[in-house]
């Protein structure tokens, strides 16, 4: 009886629900090399997609197709988070909120706006945090690995500039000013002599400061558009005679062109405008700097203070600058050359030291300044207006030409690691 007592305050203790049997809450789908995927990501991203596509007025396969492509999806995104994991990829929480906060801005929307619009569609903000976080890993991964296998070689850049020539080229047009010195019929060689020479005069006069082009035309050229100043009108490239197309191709707004010796005597062409060209003009800067990186041993302020007492000297004339670089400064590239960075665009430089070439003058040294390089002092050697016309187009096609091989070798990758995981699709049966 007392036996038989316990056993009755022992089932007592034991709740209904700790008899009953356990309700599935979850449970793992697929085997993915070290990884998993649950059966509840495969149902959320299929609901994703059929909620999307309700958005989109767009018609979707079977469940059961769709199912498929959502594991394989899933796969293939679990496979580049577990290399991620491997290669030491994360990104940190500042630059999740700095990224949405990105995309928001990018649809009219702050951040309380964008929550609002994923409540409205029944998104979780957590679980969009986490998609946005994981897009981004994925992405760094498929960067690092995919941009090694990408090749181009000068001469496809060159290739392509040339066809991009081509096809802008068409497009070009010039509104030419004409001056023609005529030869008489059957010149002589005196008679083409005295046109050549009246032609010198005639640049001499136009390469004055404040020369009339459309008064001197009228005074001077026996051409059909004399009496119009000599104004052809705006020609596209293909249609003016080729001596002009010639002559004119590559030359900027302005530029005075002859004299160029034709049958009928000697031109002089001024171009007085043009459009249909891309033209990139930038503001260079020449410049030396010393770096010297702060360490355990050299503290911020030490760095700093060294350079300040570098600036003094070189003001007094106590030091040369080029000669404390090459001694002092922790910049391998210039260290070498006193410093010195040659002719570039201050926009290639990190903000800092950006900043700072576009505040000094010609030959002013700058105050040190810290960037995420270490302490830099800077001497602006000189500032110019460049023409970055041929360096844009070879940029243009260079990202043009990767943009198409890394969507190919994208793909390729992504098939070969997907080829070579192991990969276990579990039905419900296996798993019970």
């Amino acid at each position: 009886m007392k036996k038989l007592v316990v056993l009755l305050s022992l089932l007592s203790c034991l709740s209904l629900p700790a008899l009953a049997k356990p309700e599935e809450l979850d449970r793992v789908s697929v085997i993915v090399d070290q990884g998993v995927v649950l059966e509840s990501e495969i149902q959320e991203l299929v609901e994703t997609v059929k909620r999307n596509a309700v958005t989109n007025n767009q018609t979707l396969p079977s469940d059961r197709a769709l199912r498929t492509q959502a594991i394989e999806r899933l796969i293939v995104t679990n496979l580049q988070m577990q290399l991620a994991n491997r290669m030491g990829i994360q990104i940190s929480d500042p630059q999740l909120e700095q990224t949405i906060g990105n995309i928001a801005q990018s649809e009219g929307m702050d951040l309380a706006q964008l929550r609002d619009k994923l409540a409205k569609e029944g998104v979780s903000y957590d679980k969009y945090r986490e998609d946005v976080r994981q897009e981004l890993i994925t992405g760094e991964v498929r960067r690092a690995n995919v941009r090694r296998r990408i090749y181009i070689t000068p001469q496809e850049v060159n290739n392509l500039v040339k066809l991009m020539d081509e096809q802008g080229a068409q497009q070009a047009e010039y509104h030419l000013g004409h001056i023609l010195i005529g030869f008489p019929p059957s010149p002589t060689d005196e008679d083409i002599e005295s046109a050549k020479q009246r032609a010198q005069k005639v640049m001499e006069m136009l390469n004055e400061e404040d020369a009339d082009f459309a008064k001197i035309a009228i005074a001077s050229s026996s051409g059909a558009k004399a009496l119009e100043g000599g104004d052809m009108g705006w020609l596209n490239i293909n249609s003016m005679p080729t001596l002009f197309a010639e002559a004119v191709q590559g030359q900027d707004k302005g530029k005075l062109i002859g004299p160029i010796r034709s049958g009928a005597g000697f031109h002089i062409l001024k171009i007085m405008d043009l459009r249909g060209i891309d033209k990139v003009e930038v503001n260079e800067v020449n410049a030396r700097h010393i770096l010297i990186k702060p360490s355990i041993i050299l503290s911020d302020e030490k760095a700093k203070e060294m350079l300040m007492g570098f600036r003094e000297k070189v003001m007094n004339g106590e030091a040369d600058f080029a000669a404390l670089a090459k001694e002092y400064s922790e910049d391998p590239g210039s260290a070498l050359k006193g410093g010195e960075l040659g002719w570039a665009d201050p926009s290639i430089y990190v903000p800092e030291f950006k900043d700072a070439l576009n505040t000094l003058n010609t030959d002013e040294i700058g105050m040190p300044f810290r960037s995420v390089h270490g302490w830099h002092l800077v001497q602006v050697l000189g500032k110019r207006v460049g023409d970055a016309t041929e360096k844009v187009k070879q940029d243009k096609a260079y990202q043009l030409l990767f943009q198409r091989k890394f969507a190919e070798e994208t793909d390729a990758w992504l098939k070969e690691i997907r080829d070579s995981a192991y990969v276990e699709i579990i039905t419900p049966r296996d798993a019970g």
